[in-house]
């Protein structure tokens, strides 16, 4: 992908009443992330592993908060969370892609707790 076709946020919101993190990039996508979401994809070794295979399903989130947000560098958001996560660095081609993708991210998800007798409380 050449610099060009990055995706690139314009906008970046905490919406901490609603734990929404608001996302709208140059080519005017608009993406309301939620707080649970963000923590259970974090894309920090914790949650995706070191390798292929190794991602853990993270039960218990549902009423999580994002409580902070760090630029780091032109590149990339950390989160903070109320559950004292803070690992993962979203970069704006997760953030595009967890944005872009969410209904099937998050399907995946819901179907590996149920699979897992897990629950999001």
């Amino acid at each position: 992908m050449s610099e060009a076709d990055r995706p690139w946020p314009s906008d970046i919101k905490l919406r901490k009443a609603e734990r929404i993190l608001e996302v709208v990039f140059d080519g005017g996508e608009r993406f309301r992330l939620p707080a649970e979401y963000l923590r259970v994809e974090s894309p920090s070794a914790e949650v995706q592993g070191h390798g292929a295979g190794q991602k853990t399903t993270v039960p218990g989130k549902r009423n999580v908060e994002i409580i902070g947000l760090e630029p780091v560098g032109n590149y990339a958001v950390r989160l903070i969370f109320s559950d004292g996560h803070d690992s993962g660095l979203y970069t704006w081609e997760t953030l595009y892609r967890l944005g872009r993708e969410h209904d099937a991210i998050w399907a995946e998800y819901l179907a590996a707790l149920e699979a897992k007798g897990l629950g999001r409380d």
